[in-house]
């Protein structure tokens, strides 16, 4: 992000700043927008959410006056307050995506159908797009990346979030030439298959967030579907199916993430991985065949190899995601995006017993939880992607605890953007 915050600077200065249209003003909106308000040359002037009252407390929380918020019952009437410097809210997603004024569409709502509505309309609009909703990247980033390449506007995962912190690190060893052998995130809390909202509701209520997102991290599912993020931008792989998950230390981890044989855990390098015990940080693991370079790098506190650990101990998520919308617009490059196709799916797996004619819910709820696997893995075994799944979606078999949702075994609502966009990505060559 060198130089980023001289050229807001200049910006601001000649007097212009780039417009972001919001979707989703919960806690991640929120802090969005706040942050956005002590950044100069950026500024959030449309905030879609169904609940109106959140949509005008974030424009509050950042410090815009009560007189110039204003609600748009319209695409025309939010074009018409725009251009007279007013602030707008609504619950119409069609302004983030098509206002005549907005540069930068921003989701964070953690939805995929609506990630993939909104994100497929603003590409259309020539808007660019950055997802605070890796849920909807790891299932139709591709198609979205493409669609953004032809329209000639950025799509872009978000700084902040794990997959674009560790993207930085990334790309920096990367350009190093070191050979990258593992990279992957800290894990704040032990894996519970088959918790619910309902289990972690008093907990969530303590940290002021949602039952229903606290119970995708809890359940793992929301680590699987960060890492898929990674996957799909690096082309490194789960080790094995929804990872290892060792518990170590920093200075242990080198060793823990060997391969068998130099006694660590791994079958192979170019390894993704969650690890207990190093949260909230994201790591890159690096090695070189260059003795003199191996003897620089013990020189600089690194260790004494052959693996060395490149290490972020912090991601910022919402309050980095600026940044990218920055980029986006300053250098029209992304943070982090798919680099083709699919290389990584979240597949399907029963929370509990399901009943055939049964519907299920959506990721962090009570039904379904998911985990990390190749892609070629994925379509082998038909599995079900967790992020195809709706309220809509009806299970055709009885699904014990525990077992794997294959595409045959429900029925997926046709209606839905991400199903429909999904097929058409599937139909095509990357």
């Amino acid at each position: 992000m060198i130089q980023i915050n001289r050229r807001l600077k200049a910006l601001e200065e000649a007097g212009k700043v780039i417009r972001i249209g919001l979707l989703g003003a919960g806690q991640m909106g929120r802090g969005l927008a706040n942050q956005l308000s002590m950044m100069k040359g950026m500024e959030a002037s449309v905030i879609i959410d169904l609940n109106l009252e959140l949509a005008v407390k974030a424009f509050l929380g950042a410090g815009i006056p009560e007189d110039n918020i204003k609600k748009a019952d319209s695409l025309s009437h939010a074009n018409t307050l725009l251009e007279s410097g007013k602030y707008v809210y609504s619950d119409n997603p069609e302004i983030v995506s098509a206002a005549n004024l907005v540069d930068v569409a921003i989701d964070a709502t953690g939805v995929p159908d609506v990630g993939a509505a909104m994100a497929w309309d603003a590409i259309k609009n020539k808007k660019h797009v950055v997802m605070l909703n890796v849920e909807t990247d790891v299932v139709i980033g591709p198609l979205l990346k493409k669609a953004a390449d032809e329209a000639g506007v950025i799509y872009t995962g978000s700084a902040g979030d794990e997959p674009g912190a560790v993207m930085e690190l990334y790309d920096f060893a990367d350009a190093l030439g070191f050979e990258i052998r593992a990279m992957g995130k800290g894990k704040n809390n032990t894996v519970v298959a088959g918790c619910t909202p309902d289990s972690v509701r008093e907990e969530a209520m303590n940290r002021g967030v949602s039952p229903r997102m606290l119970c995708s991290f809890k359940d793992g599912t929301k680590t699987m579907v960060e890492l898929a993020a990674m996957s799909n931008a690096t082309g490194l792989l789960p080790d094995v199916l929804g990872c290892h998950a060792p518990t170590s230390s920093l200075k242990d981890l080198p060793k823990v993430l060997s391969l068998k044989e130099e006694g660590g855990i791994l079958n192979k390098y170019g390894a993704l991985e969650f690890i207990n015990g190093i949260a909230p940080g994201v790591f890159v693991m690096v090695s070189s065949e260059s003795d003199e370079l191996r003897y620089q790098l013990k020189y600089h506190s690194m260790g004494d190899g052959p693996n060395y650990i490149l290490y972020r101990p912090y991601h910022l998520c919402n309050i980095e995601t600026p940044l990218s919308a920055a980029r986006a617009y300053l250098d029209h490059t992304p943070t982090i995006v798919p680099l083709g196709g699919l290389v990584s799916d979240i597949i399907t797996y029963a929370k509990k017993d399901l009943k055939s004619g049964e519907y299920l819910d959506y990721i962090g709820g009570f039904t379904v939880y998911g985990k990390i696997a190749s892609y070629k893995e994925a379509v082998k075994m038909n599995a079900l992607p967790v992020g195809l799944i709706n309220s809509k979606t009806k299970v055709l078999k009885d699904i014990k605890a525990g077992e794997l949702l294959t595409l045959d075994s429900v029925t997926l609502d046709d209606n839905s953007d991400v199903v429909r966009m999904r097929r058409k990505q599937d139909s095509l060559s990357f």
